[in-house]
């Protein structure tokens, strides 16, 4: 069973990547951070086969801290390894920092130098990840993230200082990071090799507020953002990590008449929307047809009688429905139709529309699915109504 380290395992990656790992029941896992003993780090490497070395620094009280914890702790565990004759396979989470003039991008620079020459040294096989700005959960706010201290704040409905909206990021999800790393282990080689993240994803400081702000704002306008969008749905997912643990629940805004009770649950312009409804025994809902408009009902609980007419003929099909059976009832443009509560207690249904509702179009037509026929003075026409 091959051992692995994390070094850095209590930061933002380290936890990612050791809870990723933890899956894997073929590798004994080591994780190693700041406050731990030192000797366990000793115990570590004279196992090690692959050594993930993502602990650093970089936002520390002092300068000369950031050569201490990025080149100063590197060279610490090169020195171990070398008394002991060792020579694992090195990951390294470098920073695309390391190509610029700052005190830790030269931290970072001279960190990748100490690997550099123990490759050189030693054979050793050495992967050296120049990361930018990561996101995803469990980054700290208020330290190196943007995208963290964005989505604490504004999740609490602080305010946030948007200096440069013009300004372009690159971004890399957290998950793809791991996913990349987790690749390392069944690659061996010699030497280094400078390696990128598969996956990253460039947007404006301007929009990436934009977008976080949406999502807040979703639990009124219960408007979900593209999830085809791979960056607005990883973005998504981060921003409810942030979400106070006693804030994760929020009441729908529900319409009651004498039918029952509907509210509105998701909407989005590329899936539709999806309401839910109560409705009494006896009741019928409905009656009326749609132009472009489809719709799916799916009965949750209760018993429904489902009728369904196209509007040029007379014919009707009826569907007796279970909320048991968890049956689906498609609804097509051009049908007029109705559902009927046929049991003894409320029914629970739930209901998808291909578009979201628009009051200036609202593409609900009022039809009876019944035909009703009378006599006028010019002969006999059909009156067609809403219940």
């Amino acid at each position: 069973m091959p051992t692995v380290l994390v070094t850095g395992a209590a930061g933002f990656i380290g936890r990612n990547l050791l809870e990723s790992l933890r899956r894997r029941p073929d590798l004994d896992l080591r994780g190693y951070d700041v406050d731990d003993d030192p000797a366990e780090l000793e115990r570590a490497l004279a196992q090690a086969e692959i050594v993930f070395h993502l602990a650093g620094v970089n936002r520390p009280p002092t300068e000369a801290e950031y050569a201490a914890g990025n080149a100063g702790f590197t060279e610490e565990i090169c020195r171990r390894l070398r008394a002991r004759s060792r020579v694992p396979k090195l990951v390294f989470s470098s920073s695309i920092q390391a190509a610029l003039d700052n005190p830790y991008g030269r931290s970072k620079a001279a960190a990748e130098q100490v690997l550099q020459d123990f490759a050189r040294d030693t054979g050793a096989e050495v992967a050296i990840y120049r990361l930018p700005n990561v996101f995803g959960k469990w980054c700290r706010p208020h330290y190196n993230s943007v995208t963290a201290t964005f989505c604490h704040q504004i999740a609490r409905g602080l305010p946030i200082q948007v200096s440069a909206p013009d300004r372009e990021l690159e971004l890399a999800y957290v998950d793809d990071v791991v996913q990349a790393f987790r690749g390392e282990l069944h690659s061996r080689s010699t030497g280094v090799a400078w390696k990128e993240v598969a996956v990253t994803h460039r947007v404006r400081l301007g929009r990436l507020a934009e977008m976080l702000q949406s999502f807040q704002a979703s639990r009124e306008t219960l408007a979900m953002p593209d999830l085809a969008d791979d960056l607005a749905r990883k973005l998504y997912a981060t921003y409810l990590t942030y979400l106070s643990e006693t804030e994760l629940a929020y009441a729908l805004e529900q319409r009651i008449d004498d039918r029952g009770t509907l509210a509105e649950f998701l909407k989005s312009a590329h899936f539709g929307q999806i309401f839910v409804s109560r409705t009494k025994p006896g009741v019928t809902r409905g009656n009326h047809y749609h132009h472009t408009k489809a719709e799916k009902f799916l009965v949750l609980d209760g018993d429904a009688l489902i009728r369904l007419r196209h509007v040029e003929r007379g014919d009707v099909f009826e569907y007796r429905i279970r909320g048991a059976d968890f049956q689906v009832v498609d609804i097509p443009p051009g049908y007029t139709h109705s559902i009927r509560n046929v049991g003894g207690g409320e029914l629970l249904v739930l209901f998808w529309a291909s578009e979201v509702f628009d009051a200036q179009r609202p593409d609900t037509h009022f039809l009876q699915v019944d035909r009703v026929v009378e006599e006028s003075h010019e002969g006999k026409y059909d009156r067609r109504h809403a219940a």
